[in-house]
């Protein structure tokens, strides 16, 4: 059981964490800057996951897997090219790589927990259908906290350590429920509200793509999607935020609703849609044609010399091209090589590197995960941008809900940093 296996890790994780606080609680781990104070906190080491690491160089590791060895090691659905979501929720959890009995009970459990409440429906229709689909599904999920088992083991006064175990209820009975919802969403607002019905034979992304109406390989563009964005460390807006109030024990039907709402943020979770609708504007630009190298070339640099940026080229922290970038890649080249959106992309691929490199501006010019999963999404008839941050939203919530668990598990408390006045700045800068 996945339950029982998750308790044996924690027991044994517990002490380490005892041990980090008791006898080295005062070691110093990093300094604190008055730009990192003003400018968002960036790069202060503040937080603990042992979920996944964003390196530089490798890209995102998730319980110390490089993406390519998780696509290359989960199992995957008989016949399909990309993996279980499931197994990596048993990964973000457990820090294992799960075999086919512990997949199928995981895909078990989630295919029994995954029919919406009446009611919930009912929170999907009362909004109109000029909604963003990101504030009726955030809603619709915070309409599910009455169902949280946490509130009911809390308010009967259980032991903190045992808060983990509830938490874990309230995970296993929300997730599977989000791509149904995210189904009804996009039936309501865009396909005359036909209720999708879901089809108990299939996994996590395979009945996902089955209530979207979209045909395979679909399937596996939705499992390739929630693994790509399922966790990127605990210091982005997304990830942040579900920490964060989770730390006040609200429930996880509420913490993924405040989620969601950073990811909602044009500087964290819109940016595919803003590639796409650059790349648009782009072939529109040079009337449909698929320029050659020296072409493209070309218009970059009229793009960068008039004071733009090319969306979807650079990262905060990677120093190398996103390994979800490239993950993306090589499935655009098996399936969509002659899509023309995609022809603009590889060309955009080989040519605005150097030329970044050349202008000397960006400290990584190479293609972030924004930069390709727009046109993957529109390829299979996905078109309304606004829904991608729902797609988004559904990845990112299975390594929301795995650092949620164990913060709750290791007794993590409540987050409260300290607030300094400008004047106690400027005071400090006048003594340096």
């Amino acid at each position: 059981m996945l339950k029982e296996k998750l308790r044996k890790k924690i027991d044994e994780h517990r002490p380490r964490t005892q041990e980090l606080l008791k006898n080295h609680g005062n070691k110093v781990i990093d300094e604190v800057t008055i730009a990192q104070a003003i400018g968002g906190m960036r790069g202060v080491k503040c937080l603990v996951t042992d979920i996944s690491y964003l390196d530089p160089n490798e890209g995102i590791r998730y319980r110390g897997y490089t993406l390519p060895e998780v696509f290359e090691k989960l199992p995957k659905p008989e016949g399909s090219e990309m993996p279980f979501v499931e197994g990596l929720f048993y990964l973000l959890l457990t820090g294992d790589i799960p075999g086919e009995d512990e997949i199928e009970e995981v895909v078990v459990e989630f295919k029994k927990r995954r029919v919406l409440p009446d009611y919930v429906y009912d929170v999907i229709d009362s909004f109109p259908s000029t909604a963003h689909p990101m504030a009726i599904f955030s809603s619709a999920i915070m309409s599910l906290s009455q169902e949280s088992e946490f509130n009911r083991q809390y308010h009967k006064g259980i032991s903190k350590m045992d808060y983990w175990e509830s938490t874990y209820e309230d995970v296993i009975n929300l997730l599977p429920k989000l791509p149904p919802m995210a189904a009804y969403i996009y039936a309501k607002l865009y396909k005359e509200c036909v209720k999708p019905e879901p089809n108990p034979d299939l996994d996590f992304g395979g009945n996902f793509a089955h209530m979207m109406g979209v045909d395979k390989p679909y399937d596996d563009v939705s499992r390739m999607y929630f693994i790509i964005h399922a966790d990127h460390e605990s210091g982005n807006v997304s990830a942040h935020t579900g920490h964060l109030v989770a730390s006040s024990l609200s429930d996880f039907y509420l913490t993924t609703s405040a989620m969601l709402n950073g990811l909602a943020g044009p500087l964290h979770g819109l940016a595919n849609q803003e590639v796409l609708r650059w790349l648009q504007d782009a072939r529109k630009q040079m009337e449909g044609k698929v320029p050659n190298e020296e072409e493209m070339k070309k218009f970059v640099w009229d793009t960068l010399d008039s004071g733009q940026v090319i969306p979807g080229f650079g990262h905060a922290v990677l120093r190398k091209t996103d390994p979800r970038y490239m993950i993306q890649r090589e499935f655009a080249l098996k399936h969509l090589k002659e899509d023309e959106l995609f022809q603009y992309v590889d060309l955009l691929y080989k040519v605005v590197p150097p030329i970044l490199k050349e202008q000397g501006k960006a400290k990584n010019p190479w293609p972030n995960v924004d930069s390709h999963s727009g046109i993957i999404q529109w390829h299979y008839g996905i078109t309304n941008y606004d829904f991608y941050t729902v797609l988004f939203g559904i990845g990112r919530a299975l390594g929301v809900a795995a650092n949620i668990i164990w913060d709750r598990a290791l007794l993590y408390p409540l987050e409260r940093p300290k607030s300094l006045t400008t004047d106690m700045l400027e005071d400090l800068a006048s003594k340096s």
